[in-house]
């Protein structure tokens, strides 16, 4: 352990703008004691740790020996800064529990591989990154407010507190689970800390957390926990709930020592279901939510009761996320946007006098946040008295609520408003420092990154799917953006004041611009997943999940030339650069089909009956796995390099033989080679792009991940291109991507630098070296892990106009802003890099 009271903390301060398991056997387990006994031999491991050793009070580990830093391919002279974190723009409002008050003015949520901390009176963030690059799986806030705790992913996670508000690194606690955390908490007094695993050990374990050792331990349940408490009434009583279970624990002093004992949840009559929120009364009985909203009333390990509103009515439309109880009231909040108070007395003595097994009840106050709010969470005020809650809605918001229901209740206020869910699409102008980002929330949002702050957004009907910003030869002021949406149409606005931003006269500060419709086009009956202007500015290609191309003449108005059609639901639109001497358009389907076509001309094509174009030079590559005979040939060459190290060390042994006779060695048997293989699914086409006219190169995910395939197409096009099967006719190995496939990518403004997004949220850099098609300089990279390792899929990665900047957008629903090293800084280092790199012969 490394001892540091005055360790400087690395932070970034900026200003921001299932399964269910068989009922059968829910009901045959009771009180499974084999199940539920700690594990005895960490235990007394903790023990004997306990005779030697106490962790001093004000012993502290150094953060800065502790966060995860980017891998950089030794030797490669790759600097470690290339990129750094300068902003956050997201929030993962999906994520269970994702909102801690940490003081009265200080918001804590996840970020992919980041904790921010949110001061809600400035609001400027400050960042601490994951320990493990794993990503963080949850985090809980001490009931004194002086430490947090920050449960991460990964291989063997970690559980770190930290000290509030220094920042400091507190405690490390290790070996709790395997794969991540899922759920932890604090006690009343909190002197000890529960923890629970994820997939596939499902570990609960106690702490004492001051001191990092393991107190009791035992598995939770065979599937999905989602949380676990302590009673804040009983220290001896904990609940743990998931996937279609509730298991209540207590521990046991029994003959042998101290036991865990875990008693499930049956739940007789009444439907197996998850359960998200729950909340212990006094007397030892909990209630829990179901998904269909009403409540249950839980004594024994038995559903005593189901209660719900008058008429039959439920609790909650849709699952109740959380219970409290707070100054003798219980309070429920659901997916239904709504927060309802209840009479604790009554649910307590609750019963049910027919054969329906439910009991009805109105709540005493009713708060509805709003028709299109969903909660999930909710965190009070620490201040005395304070009826002020903070709740985390779902659908991409953070709120300020106040329950006192009296006359003086201020209204719900949104304190901060995100996208909800996966962020579907981002480009940047090609102008100034804003990016667009459009997702499924039928939201469009405009940020200054380098102001740090949303400048607009706008509400649409559909959910949005792809975005690009009109190129300069289109829009001399940058203020053009097309909109892709999921049904089809195509939405052309125009930003207002996109450069030197002023507040617009008689509006608040808070929208600094407007976005205005100028043309909407319907070219597609499926969503629009990819728009591209031609290298001239002349043309836009948009691409559907409907098999088609739609091509239109761009101008003040834009007017339709027609579309064709292509094997497979469009995945990307690539033109190809000027440097080539036909314009062509690279269109990349999902089920991996390529197909070029030259770009339309509008006189050639004049519709009559149809908009289908005949008779545009195309040409097809339909992608055919070489994985597995590229693994053939690696461990053919294996083969024949053993075979000579032994003939070599054969001879070396003959020559020091001194006895007449040699006995005769048996040759080994050599093992068959490993069949060819062939998917019986295609693989999935990711990302590609031009090496050179008529070739390009290919990233593909599923069986056929871990490589760069060089393709061109054929001349030969006479076959039905659904019977084609094209080989590429090179490959380039990326290390560890077998299991994390390049996703997307783009180069930086200046090309020395391939800015590529992973499958694991992951962003990878490497430098090229100019006129470089085979991509031979693709060796060193640096790589760092930002967005969710499991969710955190990076859909776009771009370079701002001018190179300064890099952005990132994932399906977490986050948004991270780096600044790029300086193109002096990075030109100085690559000269280092190209000079190391051996000239290909």
């Amino acid at each position: 352990m490394h001892r540091s009271t005055h360790s400087a903390l690395r932070m970034v301060t900026k200003q921001p703008v299932q399964t269910k398991m068989d009922k059968s056997e829910e009901q045959s387990s009771e009180i499974d004691q084999n199940d539920a006994v700690e594990d005895s031999a960490s235990r007394a491991e903790g023990a004997e740790d306990a005779g030697t050793y106490t962790i001093p009070e004000d012993m502290y580990y150094s953060y800065e020996e502790l966060y995860s830093r980017p891998f950089i391919t030794p030797d490669s002279n790759i600097p470690s800064n290339i990129l750094q974190l300068t902003h956050s723009f997201g929030y993962d409002c999906h994520r269970r529990d994702n909102l801690q008050l940490l003081n009265e003015q200080t918001l804590g949520f996840m970020a992919g591989n980041l904790l921010v901390l949110l001061d809600l009176r400035s609001k400027e963030q400050r960042y601490l990154r994951s320990s493990s690059g794993g990503g963080i799986g949850t985090i809980m806030a001490h009931p004194s407010k002086r430490y947090f705790a920050v449960a991460e992913k990964g291989d063997q996670p970690k559980i770190i507190i930290y000290e509030f508000p220094s920042l400091r690194p507190y405690r490390i606690l290790r070996g709790g689970t395997v794969k991540a955390y899922s759920s932890v908490d604090f006690n009343h007094e909190g002197s000890l800390l529960a923890s629970v695993g994820s997939a596939s050990d499902f570990m609960l374990t106690l702490w004492e957390w001051a001191q990092e050792r393991v107190l009791l331990r035992c598995k939770a349940f065979s599937q999905d926990v989602f949380r676990v408490t302590f009673s804040p009434y009983n220290p001896g009583l904990l609940t743990t709930s998931g996937a279609g279970h509730i298991k209540f624990w207590k521990m046991a002093k029994t003959f042998t020592g101290l036991k865990l004992q875990g008693q499930l949840g049956r739940f007789g009559k009444t439907a197996l279901t998850d359960i998200e929120g729950y909340v212990e009364l006094p007397d030892g009985k909990v209630v829990s939510g179901s998904e269909w909203g009403n409540m249950l009333l839980w004594e024994g390990g038995l559903i005593k009761v189901e209660i719900c509103r008058k008429r039959g009515r439920s609790c909650h439309i849709g699952a109740i996320q959380q219970f409290a109880l707070d100054e003798g009231e219980m309070i429920t909040i659901g997916t239904d946007g709504t927060v309802r108070t209840w009479d604790v007395e009554v649910i307590d003595a609750a019963d049910c006098a027919d054969d329906s097994g439910l009991f009805e009840m109105e709540p005493m106050n009713e708060l509805l946040i709003g028709r299109t709010v969903s909660l999930t969470s909710m965190v009070k005020s620490s201040v005395p008295d304070s009826f002020i809650w903070f709740a985390q809605d779902a659908n991409g918001s953070i709120w300020k609520l106040d329950l006192s229901f009296s006359n003086m209740t201020h209204d719900p206020e949104r304190l901060f408003t995100f996208h909800a869910g996966a962020i579907q699409a981002m480009d940047v102008s090609p102008i100034s420092h804003l990016m667009a980002t459009t997702a499924l929330d039928r939201s469009v949002r405009i940020f200054d990154f380098l102001a740090e702050k949303e400048v607009t957004s706008c509400q649409y009907s559909q959910g949005g799917t792809s975005v690009v910003w009109a190129p300069c030869s289109v829009s001399s002021k940058g203020s053009i953006v097309l909109l892709g949406f999921e049904d089809g149409v195509v939405r052309i606005v125009e930003l207002y004041q996109p450069v030197g931003l002023q507040a617009i006269p008689g509006q608040s500060q808070a929208k600094l611009a407007q976005l205005r419709l100028k043309q909407a086009l319907k070219p597609h009956n499926a969503p629009v997943t990819a728009l591209a202007f031609e290298r001239n500015g002349e043309v836009l290609a948009t691409g559907s999940a409907d098999c088609t191309v739609f091509f239109f003449t761009v101008g003040e108005k834009y007017s339709p030339i027609g579309f064709v059609s292509v094997p497979g639901p469009v995945q990307g639109l690539e033109w190809s650069p000027r440097a080539h001497e036909r314009s062509t358009l690279l269109i990349l389907c999902q089920n991996g089909f390529v197909v070029e076509v030259e770009a339309p001309e509008a006189e050639s094509h004049t519709p009559s009956s149809t908009y289908h174009i005949q008779g545009l030079p195309t040409r097809h590559f339909h992608f055919h796995s070489i994985k597995s005979r590229i693994k053939r040939d690696v461990e053919i060459v294996r083969r024949k390099e053993l075979k000579e190290k032994k003939r070599k060390e054969k001879e070396e042994r003959k020559k020091d033989e001194t006895q007449e006779e040699e006995e005769e060695e048996e040759e080994e048997e050599e093992e068959e080679l490993p069949p060819i293989y062939i998917p019986e699914r295609p693989s999935p086409l990711l990302c590609a792009f031009y090496s050179q006219p008529g070739a390009f190169w290919l990233s593909m995910g599923g069986y056929d991940a871990g490589y760069l395939y060089h393709c061109r197409f054929s001349e030969q096009e006479g076959e039905d291109p659904e019977l084609r099967q094209d080989e590429p006719f090179a490959f380039l190995p990326l290390e560890q991507t077998e299991e994390d496939p390049l996703f997307s990518l783009s180069f930086s403004s200046s090309g020395q630098l391939a800015l590529c997004g992973m499958w694991s949220g992951q962003v990878r850099v490497y430098p090229l070296q100019p006129q470089d098609p085979n991509l031979t300089s693709l060796i060193g990279f640096w790589a760092l892990s930002v967005h969710d390792n499991h969710n955190g899929h990076i859909r776009s990665i771009r370079c701002s106009y001018d190179g300064q900047f890099v952005l990132t957008t994932g399906e977490d629903g986050n948004i991270f802003v780096f600044s790029l090293l300086s193109e002096e800084e990075l030109s100085r280092t690559l000269e280092l890099i190209q000079a190391k790199i051996p000239s290909p012969l």
